[in-house]
């Protein structure tokens, strides 16, 4: 795996609650989700070299079929 960079950030509490919300519903922590939704955004905004950049392993699926 590769070295990942750690940056310092300051984010509105409120903000903050509802990402930790968000990230518990995907069975993910706060720095993996957020680092999805940005992966995400770079890619959807054609900012990623080489096209759409792998995608973080998913969670375990809650469908029963």
């Amino acid at each position: 795996m590769s070295a990942k960079k750690s940056f310092p950030l300051r984010i509105d509490p409120k903000l903050y609650e509802i990402l930790e919300r968000w990230a518990a519903d995907e069975f993910r922590s706060v720095n993996s989700h957020l680092e999805y939704l940005l992966r995400d955004a770079a890619s959807k905004a054609g900012r990623l070299p080489g096209g759409r950049y792998p995608p973080p392993e998913s969670p375990p699926s809650s469908d029963t079929n």
